[in-house]
């Protein structure tokens, strides 16, 4: 190994970046460079953890296994040592003493949710913290921003080549190991002709053992993949026969072991064969701590499947089946199956599948059933009417309802006699239709199907009462979703799928009553509802549906990083699987956490997304949603036609008329009559908004809607306010705070903004000087509303401008300065603003006390306040 000391004193030398991206194609020698960074870094006492992934870590469980594992060794702080429950993000999120993280073959992980979980790591990175990547292609990390931060680090091929001195190095190492030595000549010609491409010229040392160097120098020729096919090549054919016949029927195989390679080759010591191999260093890499396990190089396995190809095409059916043999001997039938697929033999891979599809489905391993039902020919899963029923049920909860209700259609499972295919038919037509937010259709379709119950499928008969029970609640029905839901727990014991959405649907009518609090435990137990449940990250394990709702009570709760935790992982599959709700409700959550961050470009952006989604899809209500939290939003900026303007927009007669008197999930505390009353209170006649909320609250109370009849009076004492009567204001205001204190509602309160710290203010001083003993459980949570709230804000009138004659002139204020109030104004934060004026932080505080000084004022809603009587800003 040469020493690659430019690499690492690049990266010992770039000090606190976050992340250092070391990323150029095969062959260049990342991993070398990346072990040898992390052999320095554990000698500057520096704790290190490293993580290769593969194809399989694109399983969010999967990854979160390894990934605890990995971190679990770090032992960062000898009086806190990590050990496996321990949250793996959180434990990396600590600060403490420094750290790197190593993850190698980056490339392999294409999986929105690991991808976004990844992504909150680096957010999370504490100031001695830095991750490692190694990888072939760009990461879809947003990176971006990084770079522009200078938190990022990038060593590309070009740093990776080999200089002409670690060339020479190189084959004075290959001389010592017994081979012929090279004249500097011939290694200057060689390293110029690879252009310094590590691969080449380690294949070269191995070639140079059976050519007489010049001659061989002379010929070889060219820098890209056809030189390590070529050099490969070359290498294979001088290997012995038996070694050269095991490299290729071996090459199948994703992990190597002795037994596992014994069924391929059983008459071949395939022990002694991997021991051989390992001592010769021929391209054979072990995987992890496990003994006798191993993968081939990347490059070198490609080639040789493509060589075994070409040589025995006859040999990858029987190899694959032998391999699918062993594994499903051993009782692991994903390896099994998926041999068979690639072995080309469907009708065993469907025979295999046959025999476990019920378990997956009942285990809601939904995507691993899509992959598989996707590369296997249509006609034959057709003819196989049970698997072409679990088939739909993958599309669904992957690729969302309606190409699974088209799936469903092409079928024919509906004209099938078959009792159990009938029953996964009458529970995948309410299910997919309430999916597609026609709830009408799903009630009618529904019905019927509920009369045929019990039928020969537990899975399906739970579902079926599952999704009845969620369209009923939607529809406004307040008893019998209950009921369905006891009989679903009880039909779908079996299922880790059916548990989770069962719970997630009684976490859902938790909420709407107003019981935060049992809420939240049903939707813990719901995303931890999966067999994969012992994976400790704060329960991002199970299904987005129970995700995104998690995530939703999270937020209520104002655990706000939490929150966006969640929302990294099951935004993504929200958005892949297309449910109006889920898409709705983690769009908005995430747009408003982006705005409390004052990143308010970002949080336009996901609105932006939102809307576009439900164009995409024909969603009128996601489109309208976008549009309402726009104007909210617009609203909390001051910009009160801009917000007008998106209700305007919002205004659609094909999505609220039809809603009136259900009960979305999604609009529970944002519909158009919320939005309206919203605007009123912020910009128009405040006092003719009172009536209507009250009728709104009272029609809340009658029907059970407890969460909304919350926010309604939050409004309404919002309304008194503005309209003058604080009297009445902080009547409204009080009843909704002891409500919320029991249950621990928050964003409820909080999303309204500025006023309703000024209303907690006036609670806390009312009882200050009432000098009546206070509620110490509620007194502590109005304190905490206001410290969320950030703490105490400039009243009304303690924004008044000052005296005549001393009033500032506008021109006074620079131009920068008065776009500093603007975006101030509109929610931006220190960092967001230094971003968006493209200056330092450091500069930004000066623009401030400048403008404090100028305006004679003592904080930012201060100074904006002044500025707007001032009409230096609107």
């Amino acid at each position: 190994m040469v020493p690659r000391d430019a690499v690492t004193e690049r990266v010992l030398a770039a000090g606190a970046v976050k992340v250092v991206l070391v990323r150029a194609p095969a062959g260049f020698g990342k991993t070398t460079a990346m072990l040898q960074l992390r052999e320095r870094l554990d000698q500057a006492g520096v704790a290190t953890a490293w993580l290769t992934l593969d194809r399989a870590d694109n399983d969010l469980p999967r990854f979160l296994g390894s990934l605890g594992a990995a971190v679990a060794g770090l032992d960062r702080d000898e009086a806190q040592p990590l050990e496996a429950p321990l949250d793996a993000v959180a434990a990396l999120a600590h600060e403490g003493p420094p750290f790197a993280l190593f993850l190698d073959d980056f490339e392999r992980v294409q999986e929105t949710a690991v991808l976004g979980l990844i992504s909150e790591i680096i957010d999370r990175l504490p100031r001695r913290g830095q991750l490692v990547i190694g990888s072939r292609s760009l990461p879809p990390l947003g990176l971006g921003r990084l770079r522009a931060r200078g938190q990022l680090l990038e060593i590309d091929a070009e740093a990776l080549r080999f200089t002409l001195p670690e060339a020479v190095a190189f084959f004075e190492l290959a001389q010592q190991r017994g081979r012929e030595a090279l004249p500097a000549g011939t290694v200057a010609r060689l390293h110029g002709k690879t252009e310094g491409w590590v691969a080449a010229l380690w294949l070269v040392s191995l070639a140079l053992e059976r050519h007489a160097g010049g001659d061989f120098v002379e010929r070889f020729s060219g820098s890209n993949r056809a030189v390590a096919d070529y050099l490969a090549e070359d290498v294979l054919a001088h290997q012995p026969p038996e070694v050269r016949d095991f490299l290729l029927r071996t090459s199948i195989l994703r992990h190597l072991s002795a037994p596992v390679c014994k069924a391929l080759l059983p008459r071949v010591d395939c022990a002694r064969m991997l021991e051989r191999l390992e001592a010769a260093n021929l391209f054979l890499t072990p995987i992890g701590e496990d003994a006798g396990s191993f993968r081939y190089h990347s490059m070198f396995a490609d080639f040789l499947r493509a060589q075994l190809a070409r040589e025995h095409p006859d040999e990858l059916a029987r190899l694959h089946l032998a391999a699918s043999g062993w594994y499903e001997a051993q009782g692991r039938p994903v390896p099994a199956i998926d041999h068979a697929i690639d072995g080309g033999d469907h009708p065993h891979a469907l025979t295999l599948l046959a025999q476990h599809a019920t378990a997956f489905l009942e285990q809601g391993r939904m995507r691993l059933l899509a992959r598989w039902f996707s590369a296997m020919p249509p006609e034959l899963v057709r003819a196989q009417p049970p698997l072409q029923a679990v088939a739909v049920w993958a599309q669904a909860f992957t690729h969302g309802p309606w190409e699974a209700m088209a799936l469903l259609e092409r079928s024919g499972l509906a004209e099938v006699a078959e009792a159990g295919v009938q029953a996964h038919v009458n529970a995948l037509r309410p299910l997919l239709l309430a999916m597609m937010d026609r709830p009408e259709e799903a009630v009618q379709a529904g019905r019927a199907s509920l009369a045929a119950l019990p039928t020969a499928s537990a899975f399906a008969d739970s579902v079926l009462l599952n999704a009845m029970a969620h369209v009923l609640s939607v529809m406004g029905d307040q008893h019998e979703p209950q009921r369905l839901l006891d009989a679903a727990r009880r039909a779908g014991r079996a299922s880790a799928f059916n548990r989770m959405y069962t719970e997630s649907l009684e976490g859902v009518l938790d909420l709407k009553q107003g019981r935060l609090r049992q809420a939240t435990a049903r939707l813990r137990m719901a995303v931890a509802a999966t067999p994969q449940a012992a994976v400790s990250y704060h329960h991002t394990n199970g299904n987005a549906w129970a995700g995104v709702l998690y995530a939703g009570v999270v937020y209520e709760a104002n655990g706000l990083e939490a929150a966006e935790r969640l929302l990294n992982v099951y935004l993504p599959l929200a958005r892949d699987v297309g449910l109006p709700d889920h898409m709705i409700a983690s769009h908005r959550m995430r747009a408003r956490i982006a705005f409390g961050q004052g990143d308010i470009d970002l949080a336009f952006e996901i609105l932006a997304e939102l809307e576009y989604l439900g164009h995409h899809r024909q969603l009128p209500r996601v489109v309208a949603s976008a549009r309402l939290e726009r104007a909210r939003l617009l609203g909390l900026q001051g910009n009160g036609p801009g917000a007008q303007a998106e209700l305007q927009r919002a205004d659609d007669p094909a999505v609220w008329p039809r809603s009136e008197g259900q009960h979305l999930p999604a609009q529970e505390l944002d519909d158009l009559l919320i939005g309206r009353l919203r605007w009123d209170i912020q910009f128009g006649d405040a006092r003719q908004a009172v009536p209507r909320l009250e009728q709104a609250l009272a029609e809340a109370q009658r029907s059970g809607r407890t969460y909304r009849a919350l926010k309604l009076q939050v409004l309404l004492a919002l309304a008194w306010r503005r309209a003058g009567n604080t009297t009445a204001a902080l009547a409204s205001f009080s009843a909704v705070l002891a409500a919320a204190c029991r249950e621990g509602f928050m964003r409820l309160i909080l999303d309204e903004g500025a006023p309703v710290a000024a209303l907690l203010q006036r609670v806390q001083a009312a009882d200050d000087e009432g000098g009546r003993p206070a509620d110490p459980i509620l007194a502590e949570y109005v304190q905490r509303l206001l410290a969320a709230a950030g703490g105490p804000v400039v009243l009304d009138d303690e924004a008044a401008p000052p005296a005549e004659g001393d009033a500032p002139s506008p021109e006074t204020l620079t131009r920068k300065e008065i776009r500093v109030l603007q975006l101030l104004a509109e929610g931006y934060s220190n960092s967001a603003l230094a971003e968006k004026l493209f200056v330092s932080d450091s500069t930004v505080r000066t623009h401030l006390r400048n403008i404090n000084t100028k305006l004679g004022s003592h904080s930012r809603t201060q100074a904006v306040a002044i500025a707007r009587r001032l009409s230096v800003i609107r």
